[in-house]
């Protein structure tokens, strides 16, 4: 949802610009960069993973009972669709652990759009935690494969070769979205804390 309103709100703010110049004869001279603004790819990814999480609700929301109680067969998904919506399934269940490593310091967002491993104090102490850290970044790192790979597959400008330009992409916004003081890693491979 925050994804959603910045957009609207970067809409907002572009048609208010247009709207003032159209208005005014002439304003001071100033000079308006949009920092925020998203690629027309981007915007393609989000819209595509925005439909699967669309999906993905309308998937647990089903009744299989119908009025008077009796079954009623639920229409089969394609393969690939199914294989999508459970993985984002799982990302949203592990969502809060996810969160809390990134915070702990002991995971980060890579610049291929997959989450890395760090060893902290608490890993090198416990080394049941740290199984447990390194099996939900495991089961994440291949939901977000899978969710990608979909992307990939339903959207007509994107072919295979493209996955790793996608996987970038995601990157480029899993970075955006990362909270100040979680581990980052830039486009040029060095890891900074987020400001």
């Amino acid at each position: 949802m925050k994804l959603q309103a910045k957009i609207i709100r970067n809409v907002v703010l572009s048609l208010a610009a247009v709207t003032l110049s159209a208005c005014v004869e002439k304003l001071a001279d100033v000079n308006v960069t949009v920092v925020d603004q998203k690629t027309a790819l981007e915007n393609q990814i989000l819209g595509s993973y925005e439909e699967l999480g669309d999906e993905m609700v309308l998937l647990a929301s089903v009744r299989s009972v119908d009025e008077e109680g009796k079954l009623q067969s639920v229409a089969k998904l394609p393969p690939g669709k199914l294989k999508a919506i459970r993985a984002m399934q799982r990302r949203e269940f592990n969502r809060d652990d996810i969160q809390s490593f990134k915070e702990l310091g002991c995971a980060g967002e890579g610049n291929d759009g997959l989450l890395v491993f760090f060893e902290i104090d608490r890993t090198r102490n416990d080394p049941q935690f740290k199984a447990f850290v390194q099996s939900i970044i495991k089961e994440e790192n291949e939901d977000r494969i899978t969710t990608l790979e979909r992307i990939v597959a339903t959207n007509e400008n994107f072919s295979e070769q493209d996955m790793a330009k996608v996987r970038r992409i995601s990157a480029s916004l899993n970075r955006d979205n990362a909270k100040p003081g979680e581990r980052i890693q830039l486009e040029d491979g060095s890891w900074v804390a987020k400001n």
